[in-house]
């Protein structure tokens, strides 16, 4: 079952979030909460998030902006490095608090309670609109780096932050979508790379056929979304997801998912 609502998540999501800057990873984490710990639900989304954006850069990476990649991915590669680090060493702490509710006791961990907080945030950004009035120049680009990629590499939530800055830094929308698959694939690859130490011992190996289906999908959903993007306004997007997450997020802080 957990095979064909992750796959499912994947390739709607995918189709909404191809030309958004994020979404994906962000929604599709939770959903993988459902069915593993914390630690092997991020790193199962990442892998998912890391060929659906090997499969875009294919589409759109000769675009991206050089100055602004090694300004902004820079860091963020690095800050990646520590995020993941940091993940992996609070996964085992014990809940926060616990409580009763639907005559259940519900626990509420530190990494969900965090990433609850993370995604609320980060969903805010596009429902609040003195952040479409913000315009970051690009002396912030490497600061922005750094906060996406410390919090990829910690919750696996970077696109709304790095869209953020990116979106303001005065690139085309071409760029702007292609600069931002270029640097969540180097972050993905890193923060990958730090999870490895922890993935066969969570049980990878025992799922290689629910990563393979839920690439697959968001590769599907990623190419439809391609083509349906002129029927629909990004801003709409945005609005819808970030609505998404802000539900997923109390569920998750509430210890609920």
């Amino acid at each position: 079952m957990e095979i064909v609502i992750i796959s499912v998540t994947a390739f709607i999501v995918a189709i909404l979030t191809f030309f958004s800057g994020f979404g994906l990873g962000t929604i599709l984490t939770p959903v993988f909460m459902i069915f593993f710990p914390v630690d092997l639900a991020i790193g199962l989304t990442g892998i998912v998030h890391f060929f659906n954006n090997i499969f875009k850069l294919f589409l759109v990476g000769r675009k991206a902006d050089k100055e602004v990649l090694l300004r902004f991915g820079v860091p963020a590669v690095i800050a990646a490095i520590l995020g993941s680090w940091l993940l992996l060493n609070i996964t085992d702490l014990k809940p926060l608090f616990s409580y009763e509710a639907f005559g259940k006791n519900l626990e509420v961990y530190p990494v969900k309670f965090i990433i609850s907080v993370l995604l609320i945030i980060f969903a805010s950004i596009d429902l609040i609109p003195y952040f479409n009035k913000l315009q970051f120049g690009k002396d912030k680009l490497p600061i922005g780096g750094a906060l996406s990629g410390f919090f990829g590499g910690l919750s696996g939530n970077q696109g709304a932050l790095r869209s953020a800055f990116l979106i303001k830094a005065g690139l085309s929308k071409e760029a702007f979508i292609a600069t931002a698959v270029v640097v969540s694939t180097f972050v993905d690859f890193t923060r990958l790379s730090v999870y490895a130490t922890r993935f066969t011992k969570a049980g990878l190996s025992n799922n290689l056929t629910l990563v393979v289906c839920a690439t697959l999908s968001a590769i599907a959903g990623a190419y439809i979304g391609n083509k349906l993007l002129k029927k629909v306004t990004l801003r709409f997007l945005q609005v819808t997801i970030a609505i998404m997450l802000i539900i997923i997020s109390i569920a998750l802080g509430a210890g609920l998912i």
